[in-house]
């Protein structure tokens, strides 16, 4: 199968340039075919001359640096630093602000390496990548980092997008001596195909994506991922005694411990330094064998999205809130879909308020990928706690029972399987149970986070899209085949929006309307639907 993508003129806003590939579940020689056919205009970046390479290991020397300035002193220009936190929980703030006092002239040409390389309001890498110190950022999420996406539209940083799992995953590889490895993870999407350019420049690509190696397995396509290794970790901990034994809270832990494990030299802030023997073997997250150097952390933690507990009915809000009545009627309907013992995961937006409907006495465990299983509801202000958030990066709290996990474990939870139902919204959903929720060309450029690892075992994990019935502007986001870059290909099971549920037969194509909102007749659906559908005989009405 051939098709032609016109995505990189449509980010930039450039003539056409066109990609054909060739399905990668044909022949090797037509595998190969499809490689040598991708064609880009390239110049060559300028580069200031970075020779790159982690600082002087030197085992048995005193850990414990007096000062945060000379910690960081002889880290090289053109290094790959690994930064570890989840939004602006558990980033390395005292570190990272050192790292900005040496300037661009000083330090310059680093590839940083994070699941979102800084954020709207600042914080993380923020202020290395505003003050031209990052020329590459290998990330899985760019948010509404306005500032990040424009440097990278106008070429001034290279972007290599990652599925957050296969992040994590490659981090955790690194580190432990794992060249490569096999996922089902961006099978069939533009990380298969290497269609997400690295670096552009006036329309131009300058650099390519890498289109991935491919394998079947027990009849299915996986990709090959190689593992990533770095010069410098910098990471935040709660404890660390002068071993270099580092305890972390909850959520900080999420990629603090795979990308430690898989740098050359890591450095450590720590709110507290104690002595060794203060910590006991129990309490230790990640043994000192890991860690080079350790500072004080000075740098009070930033609460990206600070979210409280609404004691108001959802039911009574909406009222006076058509969006929100909107809304609060698909998390209902979706509520429906937690059966008493399951383990959910809730992507952002619309599925998080699905818990909502859901009895006192469900059993329903909510797993948030950046490291929880055991999620519970927003908190008030006096249980606020910056080191507890969410995917979305909003402040939470924790269930009795609950266990908190870096994102290597949180995704093999995910991968393997062991998730009953994944919620998720969507930009478009295909008639065969296509995704694509994570890019639109030329306007929305956020990244995939979590979500391409999320659908990536529809076979085991039920997939359901929680998503308005049409856009802001009227479009159907049902439709007969996605024209956005999917997240993943035949995943979805089961569509709810504010009009009507879809059942979706992801092995033959099609959808089957099985249940209207109240108030909302046939006409209306197959008005506001860019797909055919059939119409169950026991069709029934949303509660």
């Amino acid at each position: 199968m051939d098709f032609a993508c016109t995505f990189v003129p449509k980010l930039a806003g450039a003539p056409a340039v066109q990609i054909r590939l060739t399905s990668l579940r044909t022949a090797s020689k037509a595998k190969q075919h499809a490689y040598q056919s991708r064609s880009f205009r390239t110049s060559a970046p300028w580069s200031r001359e970075a020779p790159g390479g982690p600082p002087a290991k030197v085992r048995g020397q005193r850990k414990v640096f007096d000062s945060v300035d000379e910690a960081v002193a002889d880290i090289k220009s053109g290094s790959t630093i690994l930064s570890a936190g989840f939004g602006l929980c558990g980033t390395a703030e005292t570190i990272i602000g050192a790292i900005a006092k040496r300037g661009a002239d000083n330090l310059h040409s680093l590839t940083a390496v994070s699941n979102n390389a800084g954020t709207a309001i600042g914080g993380g890498l923020s202020p290395l990548i505003a003050g031209g110190q990052v020329s590459k950022a290998i990330c899985s999420f760019l948010g509404n980092n306005k500032a990040l996406e424009k440097k990278y539209l106008t070429g001034e940083i290279a972007i290599e997008l990652t599925p957050q799992g296969t992040l994590a995953e490659k981090l955790r590889c690194g580190g432990a001596g794992i060249p490569a490895f096999f996922t089902p993870t961006g099978v069939n999407t533009f990380i298969q195909s290497g269609q997400i350019p690295q670096r552009l420049k006036d329309g131009e690509v300058i650099t390519p994506g890498k289109a991935r190696e491919t394998r079947i397995f027990d009849g299915r396509v996986y990709n090959m991922e190689t593992a990533i290794h770095g010069d410098v970790a910098i990471l935040r901990a709660y404890k660390v005694d002068e071993a270099g034994n580092c305890q972390f809270r909850y959520t900080t832990k999420s990629f603090a411990p795979l990308m430690a494990k898989a740098a050359k030299v890591s450095i450590v802030e720590a709110e507290h330094i104690v002595p060794v023997g203060e910590l006991k073997s129990t309490d230790i997250d990640l043994p000192g064998i890991f860690i080079d150097r350790i500072v004080q952390a000075t740098a009070e933690k930033i609460i990206e999205v600070k979210t409280l507990r609404s004691n108001e009915d959802p039911e009574e809000q909406g009222k006076n809130n058509p969006a929100l009545a909107r809304r609060n009627r698909i998390a209902k309907r979706a509520a429906k879909e937690l059966k008493p013992g399951f383990y959910v995961n809730l992507g952002v937006g619309m599925p998080t308020l699905a818990p909502s409907y859901l009895p006192p006495d469900a059993n329903v465990w909510i797993q948030s990928e950046n490291g929880i299983l055991g999620m519970g509801p927003y908190p008030t202000e006096e249980e606020l706690d910056a080191d507890i958030i969410n995917a979305g990066k909003e402040t939470v709290t924790l269930v009795p029972g609950a266990s908190v996990f870096d994102s290597s474990e949180s995704f093999g939870m995910i991968r393997g399987g062991h998730i009953d139902v994944s919620m998720l919204g969507a930009l478009q959903v295909g008639a065969n149970g296509d995704l694509a929720n994570y890019m639109i060309p030329g306007k929305v450029f956020k990244g995939m986070g979590g979500a391409m690892d999320l659908v990536s075992n529809p076979d085991e994990t039920k997939i359901v899209v929680l998503t308005d019935h049409v856009d802001k502007n009227g479009r159907p986001k049902i439709v007969q085949h996605c024209t956005l870059p999917l997240t993943g290909a035949k995943v979805v099971s089961t569509i709810i929006t504010d009009l009507a549920v879809f059942d979706v037969d992801r092995k033959r194509g099609g959808l089957t309307l099985i249940e209207l909102a109240p108030g909302v007749e046939l006409d209306e659906v197959k008005q506001k639907t860019g797909a055919t559908f059939e119409v169950a005989k026991d069709l029934g009405r949303m509660e």
